[in-house]
């Protein structure tokens, strides 16, 4: 189990960090540049987002998580459980439900990107925290118990 939850909060902190530099560089450089090319280069990231680098990192993790989350509440280990969760909504349902779809309105050209950015944006910084908080609870100074 002690490998799982590392390897579960290890992808936690990788995943957190992708969105961090979003959050924190790609986001505001894109802001710099006339809507019209940045709705581009958006569009060519989220078409180079969707290949084996992140896509394993993030579905990996997610995976990881899951198993983690289910071994650690048979084990009753509440802040492994309470990390898993974190991830599995903070970062993939929060992908999933809100940032895939504003892609996908993206590439159709189906919004503003003004209003698509500030919606993006926001919903990047829920999963940059989200990926933190789990890896936190995931490799936090419980996690070194050697009973677990």
């Amino acid at each position: 189990m002690r490998g799982l939850v590392l390897a579960a909060g290890i992808g936690s902190a990788l995943v957190g960090g992708v969105f961090f530099a979003f959050s924190a560089f790609v986001l505001p450089a894109l802001g710099r540049l006339p809507a019209a090319d940045a709705a581009a280069a958006m569009r060519s990231i989220n078409v180079l987002a969707v290949r084996p680098p992140l896509m394993v990192a993030l579905f990996g993790t997610a995976a990881a998580c899951a198993l983690t989350g289910v071994l650690a509440l048979r084990r009753g280990d509440g802040w492994v459980a309470a990390g898993s969760a974190t991830y599995l909504v903070g970062v993939v349902l929060v992908t999933v439900a809100a940032n895939v779809p504003l892609n996908d309105r993206l590439a159709g050209l189906q919004l503003d990107v003004t209003a698509y950015a500030e919606a993006w944006g926001r919903w990047n910084h829920v999963r940059t925290a989200a990926g933190a908080v789990a890896a936190a609870l995931l490799l936090g100074p419980h996690a070194a118990d050697p009973s677990s």
